[in-house]
């Protein structure tokens, strides 16, 4: 009995530098924290460069000038059609109200347009009328429908530029020669109203996606003809209120204020 005691002690022995290397303190690794993709800041000013298309209409109504200036023939409507480059500036503000976020915001483009179409007249003539450029200033506020998608409406001043028009003869032969008869470089001063998305690109930081539909409204103005050789008045003028639509797409770069957003837990 006693010695079954004494192997008992010495196996015990032999086992408690196990048992206290089996209960050493280990070291703790903590565990990565997960990646938070951030959250788009649309709250900065960005610069932009794209292009489009658009198409022209116009009413045109022939007076005489008089004194008292007379109309001489009905209305007609002409109108034209091209593509065109722009590009743009502008500054934006995000805000929130409750659980949705809204942008509201400035802007300013220029358009190098070559929107082309014909005017007839009065005395059988007609000439290529082109629209050669436009630029608008204006606001805009929309809605984000995710972080990284904009709605948004606009609105605005905006100048059109229509380049001299010079006639040429479309009765009897010979056909086509010229009609020594032109009218004057006009710009036309109107506003406009637009709706359009802007999606943030997620290959590159800053980057984002912009597609516009835009209608724009002018005044009338009063477009002299001209004698091509004294360039004097010929006494008749016709009255032309323009309109124009547009759908323009650009990729907007953009400069963040404080940089993107992260989200917080």
């Amino acid at each position: 009995m006693k010695k079954l005691v004494l192997a008992l002690s010495a196996v015990a022995a032999l086992s408690a530098p196990a048992l206290a290397a089996d209960m050493a303190p280990r070291a703790y690794t903590k565990a990565p924290p997960p990646l938070i993709a951030p959250v788009v800041n649309w709250t900065g000013c960005y610069v932009g460069g794209g292009g489009g298309y658009g198409l022209w209409n116009q009413e045109n109504t022939t007076f005489v000038d008089g004194p008292p200036r007379t109309q001489l023939t009905d209305t007609a409507t002409t109108g034209g059609r091209g593509y065109f480059g722009t590009v743009q500036a502008g500054c934006d503000y995000q805000f929130p109200v409750g659980t949705y976020n809204f942008v509201i915001g400035a802007f300013g483009d220029y358009d190098f347009a070559s929107l082309k179409g014909k005017h007839s007249t009065v005395f059988a003539v007609v000439a290529d009328e082109k629209m050669s450029s436009a630029w608008a200033v204006g606001g805009r506020a929309g809605w984000l429908a995710f972080p990284s998608l904009l709605t948004y409406f606009s609105a605005g001043y905006t100048q059109a530029t229509f380049d001299r028009q010079n006639y040429t003869n479309t009765f009897g032969p010979p056909f086509g020669i010229p009609a020594f008869i032109f009218t004057d470089k006009r710009t036309y001063k109107g506003w406009f109203i637009g709706a359009g998305d802007e999606y943030a690109l997620s290959f590159l930081p800053g980057l984002f996606w912009k597609t516009e539909y835009r209608f724009s409204r002018f005044d009338t103005e009063i477009n002299t003809f001209r004698d091509s050789v004294t360039l004097r008045s010929l006494g008749i003028s016709d009255d032309s209120k323009k309109w124009v639509h547009t759908v323009r797409s650009e990729l907007v770069y953009r400069f963040n204020w404080g940089g993107p957003l992260v989200a917080k837990y």
